[in-house]
């Protein structure tokens, strides 16, 4: 979802022009709004940059502690030896004299990263959007608890002795904590600082030393996607420390050898005066991702593979299935946006998205019945937002449904926006990724590099993914390439027509800046009904809506209730597309007024998705609560006999 912004209590920044701008009136593709934007990250905000207390920490000079530290402190970072691909850690702290409620401690990569003070260096971090001179490290901690998650702390109910006299009578009565911490394979080594004055005030009393992985190089975090309409092939990537080629092994014996690819602090996104946190203190070496290409595949089929090198390792052995080639009876999937990701231990991270969770255990199971073809996450995937090693955490939650699956996906403002970046928007939600870490994280069968938009077809359905956050204005490159597309869909193959998109052009919900922009509506919406397009997928509204067969804001067309009480929309007779918003995969909820607009049939605000079953005639979507997997709403819709080829209505 947009960023949104809070003027910074005294200040005088709130300029004509930044007014527009926080209003998201003011739009651009180019270079000249970049001082609008540079502006813009000058005002305290609860955005991309900042969700909790502890995200203000790397921003903060820090100061002395009053006290000096206990001689006796100690950091034992679980059993001894290297640190498997993922682990739960437990962190004791030990010899703490005099236990305080404002003791954490931090997770930092790689162990060399500065932890100093870093006063100096404020203008780096004015970007976060916090001008007051609050507490900064220099670099950013990936995961933070108190030392009071451990209920016994305050009251010392874990003692020891720090020192005995000669008799042996303990003469330095100490206390201790053990917390657990969650780390996944990130390839640089891990260090835990203990810290004291909370998270406003930081002040340093202890370093733990270096923890190091046990194979940096080990091959991880696979997912799958589909390259093409036919079916027969389909594309694996993963993640390695490992730059030279490895492989894939699948089948009956046969192989592909990855392409490798990487990305540096010079290919993110920044402003000379600023520095973005991808390009300053959330950079964190991506290591190499890996790309292959499975062939001689068939639709439908189920396939085992493995991936890696003798010389790094291989994976574990996933089974997957093909996609439903373009044509055939029937299609599966599971569709839903704003996802990100949440810790699996007690920790406070950077951008916590609490359903993501949940979201991603209940696709889970509707994997395991076999009843889902593919998946689409469209738009705001990570939330890493310039924090690069969110990526991997990000990639280690959603491995159990995209290794074994097609994961398609769609691009958001969280990963694309930034100024200088030619983005329609001029928000820095992207935290300076500029859409270079999700497309190499996330090859999808695509125009060209940074032009993010594609079609692609399974089974009965015809699905055209754009970019809302690239130019989209009638005659722009992305505009005439959608109405080329869509003027080109053979219904008699894929009698249903799914457009999908990130920002969406019907929602309820306000806020402080607006969801829709009236202008992608005016240029967009009319190529839906031209070309009789039947759904309509959005994202960045953090809740589910449905609404009536829609166009220019008047309902054309109303569901009739059938026997079993579901609202039918019968396309045999079609009016205009419905919209539906599932928004709700992981990012804190978004509510929705009691009475939409008249438009607006229904509103749910639960985290969970959504999931079609399309045949060639009827097409049944539902709303799943991810927590308990109930449907919340339900809707079909039906047609007749297709077309023999592409329809397309004349606008009147």
């Amino acid at each position: 979802m947009m960023a949104f912004f809070v003027v910074q209590r005294g200040s005088s920044l709130l300029t004509p022009l930044l007014a527009l701008a926080l209003l998201g009136l003011l739009r651009c593709a180019t270079v000249s709004c970049s001082a609008a934007a540079a502006a813009a990250t000058l005002l305290h905000h609860e955005s991309y940059a900042g969700k909790s207390e502890f995200r203000t920490v790397n921003r903060k000079p820090l100061g002395s502690c009053v006290d000096p530290p206990s001689p006796y402190l100690a950091i034992d970072v679980g059993a001894a030896g290297p640190i498997p691909d993922e682990a739960f850690l437990q962190v004791t702290v030990s010899g703490v004299q005099r236990p305080d409620p404002s003791d954490w401690v931090a997770m930092i990569t790689p162990s060399n990263s500065s932890v100093a003070g870093c006063p100096l260096s404020e203008v780096n971090y004015v970007e976060t959007g916090d001008l007051a001179n609050l507490p900064l490290l220099c670099h950013y901690p990936v995961k933070a608890q108190y030392l009071t998650s451990d209920p016994g702390y305050l009251g010392c109910k874990n003692a020891g002795c720090g020192k005995r006299d000669a008799s042996g009578a303990c003469t330095a009565r100490t206390c201790a904590a053990t917390l657990t911490f969650h780390v996944v394979n990130f390839r640089t080594d891990v260090e835990f600082v203990l810290f004291s004055g909370g998270f406003k005030a930081p002040c340093l009393l202890k370093r733990s030393g270096a923890r190091r992985f046990a194979n940096p190089a080990s091959p991880l975090y696979g997912h799958l996607s589909s390259t093409d309409s036919k079916a027969t092939s389909m594309r694996l990537t993963w993640v390695s420390g490992d730059g030279n080629p490895q492989r894939v092994q699948y089948g009956d014996g046969k192989s592909s050898t990855s392409e490798v690819a990487t990305f540096t602090q010079d290919d993110m996104c920044s402003i000379s005066v600023l520095p973005s946190p991808a390009k300053d203190f959330g950079w964190h070496d991506p290591g190499y991702i890996h790309s292959a290409v499975m062939t001689g595949l068939q639709p439908s089929q189920s396939y085992t593979y493995r991936y890696g090198s003798d010389s790094v390792g291989w994976s574990d052995t996933v089974k997957f299935r093909t996609a439903p080639a373009a044509g055939s009876d029937e299609l599966s999937f599971v569709i839903y946006g704003d996802m990100g990701k949440a810790p699996l231990d007690a920790s406070v991270e950077h951008y916590i998205q609490p359903g993501s969770v949940s979201v991603a255990k209940a696709v889970a199971k509707e994997i395991q019945t076999g009843n889902v073809d593919s998946i689409f996450h469209i738009g705001d995937i990570s939330y890493a937002t310039g924090f690069l090693v969110e990526w991997d955490f990000f990639l280690h939650l959603i491995t159990p449904l995209a290794s074994q699956v097609p994961y398609m996906t769609a691009i958001g403002n969280h990963e694309r926006d930034y100024a200088n970046s030619a983005s329609v928007y001029v928000t820095p939600d992207s935290g300076g990724e500029c859409g270079v870490a999700y497309e190499s994280y996330f090859p999808m069968p695509a125009v060209s590099k940074d032009k993010p938009w594609y079609s692609i077809e399974q089974g009965t359905v015809h699905f055209i993914v754009m970019s809302t956050e690239h130019e989209w204005s009638e005659k722009s490159e992305q505009y005439n390439w959608m109405d080329e597309d869509l003027s080109s869909v053979d219904r008699s193959r894929t009698p249903w027509v799914i457009f999908i998109g990130h920002r969406p052009m019907y929602s309820s919900h306000g806020g402080i800046l607006p969801n829709v922009d009236s202008n992608f509506v005016a240029s967009v919406e009319p190529l839906l009904l031209n070309y009789q397009v039947d759904l309509v997928f959005f994202g960045h509204v953090h809740n589910y809506e449905r609404t009536c067969a829609v166009y220019q804001g008047n309902c054309k067309g109303t569901p009739t209730t059938d026997k079993s009480g579901i609202d039918v929309y019968d396309n045999s007779n079609y009016t205009a597309p419905v919209h539906v918003i599932v928004g709700a995969g992981g990012f804190s909820l978004d509510n929705s007024p009691n009475k939409g607009e008249a438009w607006s049939l229904s509103r749910v605000s639960e985290f969970g998705y959504g999931k079609v079953h399309a045949t060639r005639t009827d097409m049944l979507v539902q709303f799943v609560n991810s927590s308990s997997m109930e449907v919340r709403d339900q809707f079909r819709i039906v047609k007749g006999a297709p077309a023999n080829k592409s329809l397309s209505l004349i606008i009147q």
